[in-house]
């Protein structure tokens, strides 16, 4: 493995095929190739990029750059002060030891924990091999999506950060062999739909350079994490709420939630049912209620409906207190 500049890491890649892979924290990709479900030809090591500054921009959103890893991302004072819910998402994943390397970028495309995914001698996984089925759908899926599923694939989604961060209507921006492009978050990601292996947009040679927030405009946020164990464990359900109160009443709200969805998930149904309305419990119920008409669950997974209302009544009720 070798280091290199970044039009020579374009090359590279390009020349690897769309198998080869960029790696910098290695927190995801490393693992997955231990498990054998990753076999690319080349790794490029891209960690000697400039990718790892976070700097506030002229209109007073902020930029974080793709190697910026996710302890120092979190502790980052402008992020404590103007995206707490960013901060809150970080530090409810992982452990110290793997937020002190992985980064932003990589945390953009953590893939999922489905053990039918992570483990080829499982069984089918269309994720991993399209084609051979999802066994999860009449296996364990206790930990599985219940929003945006199909009959090919029922995996969660992992990340915490990119829940806070589709709350917050972060821009990726995307270098490729072709063109440089500004991708809003709520675009990025793909519903499985008939090609669970396509996850986002990216084509190949694409490197993540980094990640704009908007400016701050006073709004309050939490984020909720529901989970098996205190740390290092996955979400069962989350949500992020990032909220706007005058008078008490919602003038603006973004809620998101993890746990439950194949991607990111964002409720523009909870978010029309809170505008205007009185920042109630009865209001917030409503809102959840909304946010999981659309579920699908499975047998083992049926309770995550409920817990997912619970989620975001409570962080309705933290962001608008």
């Amino acid at each position: 493995m070798h280091t290199f500049t970044y039009e020579q890491a374009q090359s590279v890649e390009n020349a690897a095929g769309s198998s080869g892979r960029f790696i910098a924290g290695g927190t995801t990709l490393v693992d997955l190739m231990k498990l054998g479900v990753e076999t690319p030809p080349a790794l490029i090591d891209i960690t000697a990029l400039p990718l790892a500054q976070i700097e506030t921009l002229p209109n007073d959103g902020l930029r974080v750059g793709a190697m910026v890893r996710n302890s120092d991302l979190a502790h980052h004072a402008v992020v404590l002060a103007h995206y707490p819910v960013l901060s809150q998402a970080l530090l409810s994943g992982a452990s110290p030891q793997l937020r002190n390397m992985a980064t932003t970028g990589g945390n953009l495309l953590q893939r999922t924990r489905c053990p039918y995914f992570r483990d080829p001698s499982s069984g089918g996984c269309n994720k991993r091999d399209p084609g051979s089925g999802c066994s999860a759908i009449d296996g364990h899926h206790r930990m599985m999506a219940i929003l945006g599923t199909s009959e090919h694939c029922i995996a969660t989604h992992p990340s915490d950060m990119c829940v806070a961060m589709i709350a917050l209507e972060a821009t990726i921006h995307v270098e490729g062999t072709k063109s440089k492009r500004a991708i809003p978050i709520g675009a990025f990601y793909k519903l499985p739909g008939d090609t669970p292996h396509i996850e986002n947009v990216l084509e190949p040679g694409d490197l993540i350079t980094h990640v704009e927030l908007p400016p701050p405009t006073g709004t309050k946020q939490a984020y909720l994490k529901l989970r098996d164990r205190a740390s290092y464990e996955f979400a069962l359900a989350s949500a992020a709420v990032v909220a706007r109160v005058e008078g008490g009443h919602i003038r603006s709200v973004r809620v998101a939630m993890g746990g439950v969805g194949t991607r990111p998930w964002r409720s523009a149904e909870a978010e029309a049912a809170l505008i205007g309305k009185a920042a109630t419990s009865a209001a917030f119920r409503a809102a959840a209620e909304a946010a999981l008409r659309g579920a699908k669950p499975h047998t083992e997974n049926a309770f995550k409906v409920e817990l997912a209302k619970r989620c975001v009544v409570r962080a309705l009720t933290i962001a608008t207190a």
